[in-house]
């Protein structure tokens, strides 16, 4: 019988499918058990011009009960550019800017790659939690990473 909670279990596949590529890149999880416990893991990077880059990893985790039978889980993925060393400190900084790596993808940049800019990643299995993962680790490799950068700009409307 597995003894990880579900979101112990989305952290060991996460770190299988994206952290390799993610740790290349200079980008680090987050030692937070209590946010990753509610379903949030967070990778940072200290960017130049300091400021930070993060991409979080947002799990809503759903368990077979009277309410949600049959329902899949599901994960989002934020970046979040950042004076602060804290993703969820406020900041004015010209630079700051917080969106959904989906909006990224389809709102800014046009890429029909995913049915909306506001998708959620569904997986009722950890074949497909393996594979939504890849899907969005690529995604965030292409365009959430160097946007986060300032090396790829949304071309303008």
């Amino acid at each position: 019988m597995n003894s990880q909670s579900p979101h112990e279990y989305f952290r060991l596949i996460l770190m299988t499918v994206v952290g390799q590529a993610f740790g290349a890149a200079g980008y680090a999880l987050e030692d937070s058990p209590v946010q990753q416990a509610g379903g949030l893991f967070r990778f940072a990077k200290a960017l130049d011009d300091k400021l930070y880059g993060f991409i979080e990893f947002q799990l809503l985790n759903y368990t077979d009960s009277q309410w949600s039978s049959g329902a899949p889980s599901r994960f989002r993925v934020i970046l979040v550019r950042s004076d602060q060393p804290s993703a969820i400190t406020p900041s004015r900084h010209p630079h700051y800017a917080r969106r959904t790596l989906s909006a990224l993808v389809v709102d800014d940049f046009g890429v029909a790659i995913l049915p909306s800019g506001d998708h959620w990643w569904t997986f009722a299995s950890t074949e497909q939690m393996g594979k939504t993962l890849a899907e969005a680790g690529h995604l965030v490799v292409g365009y959430g990473m160097p946007w986060l950068s300032g090396d790829l700009v949304p071309p303008s409307a």
